[in-house]
């Protein structure tokens, strides 16, 4: 197995400089963070546990993704790292789109995109959106096989596949040479946990990726409510020796990427700690 970060946990650092500096940790991959790249700090300035999601600067901008990929790709070969993924937060139905970001892929030898099953929260029925989803799903798959380059969807807590066996459901009717599943445990303590064997025994085939961050939940005195936290790796519920035992006897040697959301340390001390957290893992 190799190991990425993936630039959605390291908001302060720049496109320009992640490559070199990733490399400097020991990381053999990046996982490239599509999206709108923000000009300057929102007013006012968010706390740094928003950051990831509306300040992040080591983000490729979507809406000039053919130039920006182009770019990264020079980074990353002048710093002697792979492009691992391009990871948007584009829905199935967004197609025009999705298209643009695979074109670009391709022009850099960038194997697959990410894309994201759409949110579920209970206000419409299940199996509607489901099966749209799933539609439209398939729409992308064509895209895929056209342009060589593989859609991958994550599992994710707040959508319609928080779980393995929901995640199969959804990508099992396409070829998986053509879609994946990213396996996340640590969104799974949020919703959808199923013992790590059995998640990535089902979804055989389909596991394309992984992502590698901690959570646990604790009770809020001031929601009044138990909630889920996002912590630094080994000190949540992901148990990651097992996790990397599951994958070694299911064979899988793809990326494991970090992504980490904990406030606990700055990005360059958590990218330091992380990648030599998970090198052990690796070791052991």
């Amino acid at each position: 197995m190799q190991i990425a970060v993936f630039t959605v946990s390291t908001p302060d650092l720049t496109v320009e400089t992640l490559p070199g500096r990733l490399r400097e940790y020991g990381a053999e991959g990046i996982e490239w963070r599509v999206a709108a790249r923000p000009i300057s700090p929102p007013h006012p300035v968010p706390p740094r546990s928003q950051w990831y999601w509306i300040n992040n600067h080591a983000t490729l901008n979507l809406h000039q993704i053919q130039k920006e990929a182009t770019w990264a790709k020079e980074l990353c070969d002048q710093a002697g790292i792979a492009v691992a993924c391009l990871s948007t937060y584009l829905t199935p139905d967004r197609l025009g789109e999705i298209e643009q970001v695979m074109t670009a892929a391709q022009d850099i030898n960038c194997p697959k995109i990410r894309i994201m099953a759409p949110a579920y929260h209970g206000e419409a029925r299940y199996h509607q959106v489901f099966q749209m989803a799933q539609a439209q799903l398939g729409e992308a798959v064509k895209l895929a096989e056209k342009y060589h380059i593989k859609v991958i969807t994550e599992i994710h807590h707040g959508t319609i596949i928080p779980s393995a066996s929901a995640a199969l459901r959804f990508v099992s009717p396409f070829p998986a040479e053509w879609v994946g599943v990213i396996y996340d445990p640590g969104n799974m303590v949020h919703e959808g946990f199923e013992q790590y064997q059995l998640g990535i025994d089902l979804l055989g085939e389909y596991l394309d990726h992984v992502h590698i961050k901690d959570a646990a939940p604790a009770y809020s005195e001031e929601q009044g409510k138990w909630i889920t936290s996002w912590c630094p790796l080994g000190e949540g519920m992901v148990n990651f020796q097992e996790l990397i035992h599951a994958l070694r006897s299911a064979g899988y040697t793809g990326w494991l990427s970090i992504e980490d959301f904990s406030n606990h340390r700055d990005t360059e001390c958590k990218l330091a700690y992380n990648l030599t957290y998970v090198r052990e893992l690796l070791h052991r």
